[in-house]
């Protein structure tokens, strides 16, 4: 099975140039921990930001989350597959690399962005055993600690 077969086609996405506080509201709205950032003209992939950033390299540190943009809290490093790419190689990805999600791309010349896929998307797509395999690995991490 492909990505492009489970992922969430629909994304929402913000220019980095947006607040903290927008930032904040449009997870509020959509029930997401992350957002896509792009430069809404042909859906260029520029960065990402999520929950834990905002709270960790803003909010944590006395930030004004009405005047820091999404740009200087978004993730450095962004992780993404394509849409062609098959869900169990996906799936072991988001396990090495410890995440619950991925920005999926259209293909390798383009880079547009085209969706999602999260191991919520694998679940309800009845990838169970994929789903479980990754989310096993994520919590099995020795990065996570004790206390988790």
């Amino acid at each position: 099975m492909k990505v492009q077969d489970v992922m969430t086609h629909t994304v929402e996405y913000l220019s980095s140039t947006a607040t903290l506080a927008e930032a904040a509201r449009k997870m509020k709205e959509l029930d997401a921990g992350f957002l896509p950032l792009s430069d809404q003209g042909n859906n260029r992939l520029e960065g990402v930001v999520t929950d834990r950033d905002i709270v960790i390299r803003c909010v944590a540190e006395g930030k004004d989350p009405n005047s820091t943009t999404v740009a200087e809290a978004e993730t450095d490093k962004v992780l993404y597959c394509f849409a062609d790419d098959d869900v169990e190689s996906v799936a072991e990805n988001m396990s090495d690399q410890q995440i619950h999600r991925l920005v999926v791309l259209n293909n390798r010349d383009e880079k547009q962005l085209v969706g999602v896929v999260s191991l919520g998307d694998l679940l309800r797509h009845d990838q169970i055993e994929i789903a479980a395999r990754a989310a096993r690995g994520i919590v099995d991490s020795p990065r996570l600690g004790a206390s988790h």
